[in-house]
């Protein structure tokens, strides 16, 4: 029973990321830090009020670990939403997901974290599933290239700083900085930007954080229902979805080699996930 629920989390947490992807990519006529700007308010309407509701201390109490989730945080995403303006939806989000590949190289510089012999193989076969795409797949951008691994490289050093942080911070706090650093940068940086949405734009700005938000919330239901190895790699069908809807939505084309390369970057960070999971019960 629990583990049907927590798939049907994690379901409906993939289904609110792709959404806020998807939008993302059909506004582009928005500078990037207009969208980060939007992307925070509406988060910020649904953390603000619980923290103050369940008398959460705002501030923490690891300020500088949590003012540095913060503001990689923000590079990452920026960096990623900008990605979307050169590239299709399913390469990019395929691309960030080599994301592990940078934690696993922090966490042994930063934790000294122990990594075998057969997880760099798989680190390896997912980075050249990344060539695969750049090499042979449709139309990839340099530019969108280069800000997709920017923001898989400090996406894996969010990782890091959560674990450091582990569980001495309220998980909405931790949110919480990071959308007011979101709201605050994009915020300023959008000012000489500012295009001013229609009604209809005005709800899609608004929406990115809503299904961020959601998104966040039922990923957390989820693996607090069940195993980690049976939940994460769920986390992959966003890939899946987001080519559907590249392909549907945005006429996206997709060749032989992107899907080949994809195919390699979720193979070996999957198993990859298998793996650490057999190593913890030993």
């Amino acid at each position: 029973m629990k583990q049907n629920k927590a798939i049907f989390y994690m379901i409906l947490s993939v289904i609110a990321f792709a959404l806020m992807n998807a939008v993302v990519k059909y506004l582009t006529a928005f500078n990037v830090y207009q969208v980060v700007f939007f992307r925070s308010i509406g988060t910020l309407l649904f953390t603000v009020p619980l923290i103050l509701k369940y008398k959460i201390p705002i501030l923490g109490s690891h300020k500088k670990l949590l003012f540095l989730r913060g503001f990689i945080g923000v590079i990452s995403l920026t960096c990623f939403f900008e990605s979307l303006n050169y590239l299709a939806v399913g390469t990019a989000v395929s691309l960030r997901y080599t994301s592990p590949i940078f934690a696993a190289i922090f966490s042994l510089i930063f934790l000294k974290e122990h990594i075998k012999p057969i997880q760099w193989f798989l680190f390896i076969l997912a980075f050249i599933g990344v060539l695969i795409i750049k090499g042979f797949g449709v139309d990839v951008n340099t530019i969108g290239l280069l800000l997709v691994i920017t923001s898989a490289l400090f996406l894996g050093l969010i990782f890091v700083v959560i674990r450091k942080l582990g569980d001495k911070e309220h998980p909405l706090v931790i949110i919480n900085y990071f959308m007011v650093m979101a709201f605050v940068f994009g915020g300023i940086m959008s000012i000489n930007y500012w295009k001013s949405p229609t009604f209809k734009e005005l709800l899609l700005l608004s929406s990115l954080g809503v299904f961020g938000y959601f998104g966040q919330l039922y990923m957390t239901k989820a693996f607090q229902l069940h195993e980690t190895s049976v939940i994460a790699p769920l986390k992959y069908l966003e890939v899946i979805f987001m080519i559907v809807i590249g392909a549907i939505w945005f006429k996206e084309i997709y060749n032989l080699w992107t899907l080949l390369g994809i195919f390699l970057i979720l193979s070996g960070l999957i198993y990859n996930i298998y793996i650490k999971k057999q190593s913890s019960k030993k």
